[in-house]
């Protein structure tokens, strides 16, 4: 059976196209959800006329797509995992859903977790590469660091602590410092006129 697509539908084609589908998967999911219409002659012919309108909805929606994928691209997300004693293999494996939570909550940004590609599944702690599908053609490489659970406030912690010393040597610089200067202005100070 002939439809023509009102939404992009993954797997099938984008709005505007005429597709062949199975008579029951048109009838069941796809008419009762109006995300298509059956391809008649008179649903082509509105078919042409809006095709100006798809046009240009397609080309926004493609360069909000380029605009996230931008904001995508190279960055880093952490997610902490339960893992063995070693630390190296995690119990169970980072999933899409997680992997969409981490990007919301660190870089701001709503992804659907089914346009993900982990490349296989995710058991080992360490970076993983990550492909995003934010448009049918538009891609980003995002990289997940899998953590065990402990280990961000350890590498905080450890953050904290190369930060705080370089500032106590300054300030322990500083002091001698100035503690030189006022054992020379004492010195320089003749006897009977301090004890006035």
């Amino acid at each position: 059976m002939k439809v023509i697509l009102l939404e992009e539908l993954r797997g099938k084609g984008r709005e505007g196209d005429v597709v062949d589908v199975a008579r029951g998967f048109a009838v069941n999911f796809l008419f009762p959800r109006k995300l298509a219409v059956e391809a008649t002659a008179g649903n082509l012919k509105q078919l042409e006329a809006r095709s100006g309108n798809i046009g240009k909805r397609e080309e926004a929606r493609r360069s909000e797509a380029e605009a996230t994928a931008a904001q995508i691209e190279g960055k880093k997300v952490v997610i902490e995992a339960k893992a063995g004693a070693g630390g190296g293999r995690l119990f169970g494996s980072v999933t899409t859903a997680m992997i969409a939570e981490a990007v919301a909550s660190q870089l701001g940004l709503d992804v659907d977790r089914r346009r993900m590609d982990v490349h296989g599944h995710i058991k080992t702690a360490g970076e993983h590469p990550v492909t995003v599908t934010v448009h049918h053609d538009v891609k980003a490489e995002l990289i997940v660091k899998v953590v065990p659970i402990g280990a961000i406030a350890e590498e905080i912690v450890a953050a904290a602590a190369t930060e705080a010393a370089p500032v106590a040597e300054s300030e322990g610089e500083d002091l001698a410092e100035a503690t030189s200067a006022v054992d020379e202005s004492v010195a320089d100070e003749p006897a009977g006129e301090s004890a006035e």
